[in-house]
């Protein structure tokens, strides 16, 4: 009966990342909470199910349908494959976090930034919860310092939304899930997603013109560490996602300007198009009750 159970899971989570598409014509809220619950949704069935599994454990009877051991092999083989990757992403992330912090600091707008010389455009968080901003020689002496304030400004919203936390864990359920469809497709609209609400962030602060201007310069950086552990400004990335990010930069410019003009005439502000995207709230998780649903299986095992 277990391995009815897990294969019932197995099917359903396959079918949900079968359905994602990319919607764009959603708003940045929309696509974000719609791909990151298709995303999450089903390894989170997968970890209950096998939690649930090895809970009730191999002997015994559910329902009316024996148990085995075929289904408790695979539920704790899964397990310990998940925690192998997890174990190796938090040592190549302790490790890299060690090696930036050897790196000299300086200030920078008020902010403690790590030096690397490279002969490069880059700019990017590096480690987990608390993460070390790191910035090449290069950008300091090429960018000018309006594009380099807007630059920092990126950064500090990656910050601010603890960006490199969240996609670290992210990231590891990526490397777990890969046999799954869509994957690959659903973390570039992930990054994505948090690229565009670090640049309306860095627009608000500084001016998305700038913000624009500076992407354009840095495009042709090349990352210097894996993307699972830094929010680097300008990571190699597809064309059509820089154009989206450029596109949407424009739009919000242009909304600003119409705001400025309905004050000078003095007529009232007309409402903002530009859609924010929202943090890591509560509200956006709960759809997560769902993935709980594998253990309600544990009253009927005996």
């Amino acid at each position: 009966m277990h391995l009815i159970v897990l294969l019932t899971i197995f099917a359903l989570a396959w079918g949900l990342r079968y359905s994602w598409t990319e919607a764009n014509q959603n708003t940045w809220s929309q696509r974000w909470d719609r791909t990151l619950a298709i995303f999450l949704l089903p390894p989170l069935l997968l970890f209950t199910s096998a939690i649930a599994i090895i809970w009730m454990g191999p002997h015994g009877r559910m329902v009316w349908v024996g148990n085995d051991w075929v289904s408790y092999d695979l539920a704790i083989g899964f397990l310990g494959f998940a925690g192998f990757y997890l174990l190796k992403l938090a040592r190549s992330g302790r490790n890299m976090l060690q090696q930036v912090r050897t790196y000299p600091t300086t200030e920078l707008s008020g902010k403690t930034v790590r030096i690397l010389d490279l002969p490069t455009f880059y700019t990017a968080q590096i480690g987990f919860w608390k993460p070390e901003l790191v910035i090449t020689t290069c950008s300091i002496d090429t960018l000018a310092t309006e594009h380099l304030e807007a630059v920092l400004a990126h950064e500090q919203a990656h910050y601010h939304y603890r960006d490199t936390w969240c996609f670290f864990w992210l990231g590891w359920i990526r490397q777990i899930t890969t046999w799954l469809p869509q994957t690959e497709a659903m973390w570039q609209e992930l990054l994505l997603l948090r690229e565009l609400r670090a640049d309306r962030w860095a627009s608000v602060q500084t001016d998305p013109l700038l913000v624009a201007e500076a992407l354009l310069l840095v495009v042709h950086n090349t990352s210097v560490f894996t993307e699972n552990l830094c929010t680097a400004f300008s990571q190699v990335a597809p064309v059509d996602r820089l154009n989206q990010r450029i596109e949407a930069l424009l739009e919000i410019s242009d909304d600003l300007d119409r705001q400025l003009q309905a004050i000078a005439e003095g007529r009232p502000r007309v409402n903002e198009r530009i859609d924010t995207l929202p943090g890591y709230n509560l509200r956006s998780w709960a759809w997560s009750i769902v993935a709980l649903l594998p253990l309600l299986a544990v009253p009927f095992h005996t």
